[in-house]
This record gives structure tokens, C-alpha cells and sequence, in this order.
């Protein structure tokens, strides 16, 4: 059972597409929490129809952690453009794994290594 599943994932085609190279690295993994996971159960949707306030490729968020209000920026890029320094994380990691496609306002579930974080997306800007 994957712990974000009462929220849909929604990708638009030219993501998808850009994600298709990482697919066989991508379904070696079992874990609920994986991006293979989530783009099994995404819909898949034309880029002028995606929504400005849901997270895709290149999208800065805010996300704040529910217990203790905690807030983080980071952008969702693909592997080869991560850089920490600039906020940047890769797609494959967890973090942006459990938030592609989901939406301002919306709660996604995140492990980390002290265990089970609920985070809200407080805002999302799209990219340029």
C-alpha cells in the first residue's frame, strides 16, 4: 500500500517522457515510496492542461513538516542538474519521488531516517 495513495499523481507527457530513460533503474525498486510507484499509478496528462499550482520537473515548492512547521524550498530537477547549494534535488531521491504531481494545499507522507514525516505543500511555482 503506497502512503500517498489517496492523493492522485498527475505528470504531464514531456515529463513522462523525459523520466521514460530512468524506467528500467527505476522498476528494480520495491518500495512503495519510489518514484516507479508513484508514476505507476500517475496520470498522465497534456502539459497545457496541467495545473500551475502542481508539482512537475523544474517546479519550486515549499513544503512545510506538520509537527513541527519546519519549511523547505527545493526545486525537482532531473539527476544530471541536482545541486544542493542551489536547492536543486534529483527526482530520483524520495523527497521529490513522493511529491511529483501532487498539488498546493495537499499532505504527502515521506520516509526519513527517523521514520514517517507529513509534509504540507504550501506553495508551488512552475517553472519559467
Amino acid at each position: 500500500m503506497n502512503l500517498n495513495e489517496s492523493n492522485p499523481v498527475i505528470i504531464t507527457e514531456s515529463d513522462y517522457n523525459l523520466l521514460k530513460p530512468f524506467f528500467s533503474k527505476l522498476k528494480k525498486t520495491t518500495d512503495e515510496m519510489s518514484l516507479s510507484a508513484e508514476l505507476s499509478r500517475a496520470l498522465i496528462i497534456k502539459d497545457d492542461a496541467f495545473p500551475a499550482h502542481a508539482i512537475r520537473l523544474n517546479s519550486k515548492v515549499y513544503i512545510a513538516e506538520e509537527i513541527t512547521g519546519e519549511v523547505m524550498e527545493l526545486t525537482i530537477v532531473l539527476p544530471q542538474y541536482a545541486d544542493i547549494k542551489q536547492k536543486k534535488i534529483s527526482i530520483l531521491t524520495p523527497i521529490a519521488a513522493a511529491l511529483i504531481g501532487f498539488r498546493k494545499g495537499e499532505l504527502v507522507k515521506w520516509k526519513v531516517p527517523a521514520g514517517l514525516k507529513q509534509f504540507k505543500i504550501t506553495e508551488v511555482i512552475a517553472p519559467q
